[in-house]
C-alpha cells in the first residue's frame, strides 16, 4: 500500500546511487526533516533555477473536499475537446506514477527519474519536502510535454502551498471545511484564507462553495481577482431523465447527462468545472458535446467508487467530518438493502470522532484496524473513540485493514454493503487486498 509516502528499504543517501523510481522517492523522503513545511521562498528558488514558467494556462484547484473529482473533470473535458493536458494531484492510492498524467497517461518511470534528477541538479543545498520536490518535478516533465493546459491540484491549503508559485490563469475553490487544522488554522474563516492565496489579480477564481466565508471575498477584493460564486454567478438545476442543466450570470444554459462520478455533490463539482471552462474559453474552447463526453468519461479512484459484484464494496478515502457527512449523504441515496460493514482506519491526527459521528447512524458494524505509518492511528486508538460515541457494541479490532477487509468479506452477505474509508491508506491497503489496483 501506500498514500502520501510510499515505503522504501534501506535509505539511499546520495543521488548518483538512484537508478529507480522507487530509489528516489525513498531518497526524497530524506531531503527535509519535516513531511510539511509550509512556504515558497525554496520553491520559488529551485523553480526559478529551472526556469518553469509556463506559457501554457494553468487551472490550479483547492479545497478541502472535492479537489479531485474537480481535477478530474476538467481533465476530461478538455482531453474530450482534442487538448494535450498535463494533470498533477496528491496523494496517489497505489502508487506514484498517478500524481503525474500527461495527455490522460500516467508519467513512466523512467520520465520521473528524469524529471527528478533535473530538480536534484538545480536545488544545488536547498531542502525540499517530498511534495515540494514532486511538485517541481510534474512542471518540470509537463513543460517539456507540448501542452495546452495543465492542472494542478494544491497539497495543503493554497496560499503557502508549493503549487502556488505557479500563477493560475484560474483558481478554483472547491469547498472550505476544517482539516489540516495544525496548518491552516481553527476556524473556516482562517482556512479559506489560506485557500484564497492562489487568486491572482485580473483573474478568474470560482468557487463552487455555497456558504463562502468571508475571507475568501475579502482577498479576492483585495487582491483584484474576480470571484465567481456557486449560486449567485452560476449554478445547476437537476431536471428530468436523469438530466441537470448549468446556468450562468453570461448567458450560458445547457442540458448535461449526470457525471460518471457518483456522489450527491459531483454536481457542484461539475458546475463549478463548467464555470472555469467559461472563464478559459478563449484560450481553451469546449463545445456542448466535449462537456458530455468528458462528465461521462472522468474517473476517480477510491472517491465513492463500487466495485462490481456482490455484496457491494464501497471505497471511499474520506478523512474529515465533512468528507464523511458527503459520504452519508450518499449512502442514504442508494436503494436501502442488509446491512452497512466498515472498514475503517484513519490517521491519528484526523477528527476522528467527527468522522464517526457523521456516519454513526448509517454504518452497522465497524471493523477497525490500525494503519502502518507514522501518523496513523493504532486499532486500540480506534476502539476508544467508538467507545466513547457509544458504538462498542457494534465495533471489533484487528490487525490490519487487509485483515478487517477480507473479514467483511467473509461474514457480509449478498444485499449487504461494505464500506472501505478513512484514509487513502485504508482504501489503498484494502483495494491491494480486493485486487482491484488496476
Amino acid at each position: 500500500m501506500n498514500a502520501e509516502h510510499p515505503a522504501g528499504n534501506a535509505a539511499l543517501t546520495h543521488p548518483a546511487e538512484l537508478g529507480t523510481l522507487s530509489d528516489w522517492l525513498v531518497y526524497l523522503e530524506q531531503l527535509h526533516p519535516k513531511t510539511i513545511d509550509l512556504g515558497l521562498e525554496r520553491v520559488a528558488e529551485v523553480r526559478q533555477r529551472l526556469k518553469l514558467a509556463p506559457t501554457f494556462p494553468v487551472i490550479t484547484v483547492a479545497g478541502t473536499n472535492g479537489k479531485g473529482s474537480t481535477c478530474a473533470m476538467l481533465e476530461a473535458i478538455l482531453l474530450a475537446a482534442g487538448y494535450r493536458v498535463g494533470l498533477y494531484t496528491s496523494p496517489h492510492l497505489l502508487r506514484y506514477n498517478e500524481r503525474v498524467r500527461i495527455g490522460g497517461v500516467e508519467a513512466t518511470d523512467e520520465a520521473l527519474c528524469q524529471a527528478f534528477a533535473a530538480v536534484e541538479q538545480a536545488r544545488g543545498d536547498i531542502a525540499l519536502t517530498y511534495f515540494e520536490f514532486g511538485t517541481l518535478a510534474a512542471v518540470w516533465l509537463f513543460a517539456r510535454s507540448g501542452l495546452d493546459a495543465a492542472i494542478l491540484e494544491v497539497g495543503l491549503g493554497g496560499r503557502l502551498d508549493a503549487v502556488n508559485v505557479f500563477d493560475a490563469e484560474c483558481a478554483v475553490i472547491t469547498s472550505v471545511d476544517l482539516d489540516h487544522m495544525d496548518y491552516l488554522g481553527d476556524s473556516r474563516e482562517q482556512i479559506g484564507f489560506e485557500k484564497a492565496g492562489i487568486f491572482r489579480a485580473g483573474r478568474p477564481a470560482v468557487c463552487g462553495e455555497s456558504d463562502l466565508p468571508e475571507s475568501v471575498a475579502a482577498h479576492a477584493a483585495e487582491v483584484g481577482a474576480n470571484l465567481r460564486l456557486i449560486g449567485r454567478d452560476f449554478g445547476y438545476d437537476s431536471v428530468e431523465s436523469h438530466q441537470w442543466r448549468f446556468w450562468s450570470d453570461d448567458g450560458q444554459r445547457m442540458t448535461l447527462p449526470y457525471p460518471a462520478l457518483r456522489g450527491v455533490c459531483q454536481l457542484g463539482n461539475a458546475a463549478a468545472c463548467l464555470a472555469v471552462l467559461e472563464q478559459v474559453r478563449a484560450r481553451l474552447p469546449v463545445t456542448h458535446d466535449d462537456i458530455r463526453r468528458g462528465l461521462l468519461a472522468a474517473v476517480v479512484k477510491g472517491r465513492f467508487q463500487i466495485l462490481p459484484g456482490r455484496p457491494q464494496r464501497i471505497f471511499d478515502v474520506a478523512h474529515n467530518p465533512h468528507a464523511a457527512r458527503a459520504l452519508a449523504a450518499n449512502l442514504r441515496a442508494m436503494p436501502p438493502a442488509g446491512k452497512i460493514v466498515a472498514v475503517f482506519a484513519m490517521l491519528r491526527d484526523k477528527d476522528i470522532a467527527g468522522v464517526v459521528r457523521a456516519l454513526k447512524d448509517q454504518v452497522d458494524l465497524w471493523l477497525v484496524a490500525g494503519i502502518d505509518q507514522a501518523r496513523g492511528a493504532s486499532a486500540e486508538d480506534m476502539l476508544c473513540v467508538l467507545a466513547r460515541e457509544n458504538l462498542a457494541e457494534r465495533t471489533e479490532a484487528f490487525a490490519s485493514v487487509a485483515d478487517a477487509y477480507r473479514h467483511a468479506c467473509d461474514k457480509a452477505a449478498e444485499d449487504d454493503k461494505i464500506l472501505v474509508f478513512g484514509s487513502f491508506h485504508t482504501v489503498a491497503e484494502a483495494m491491494t487486498s480486493a485486487g482491484a489496483g488496476g
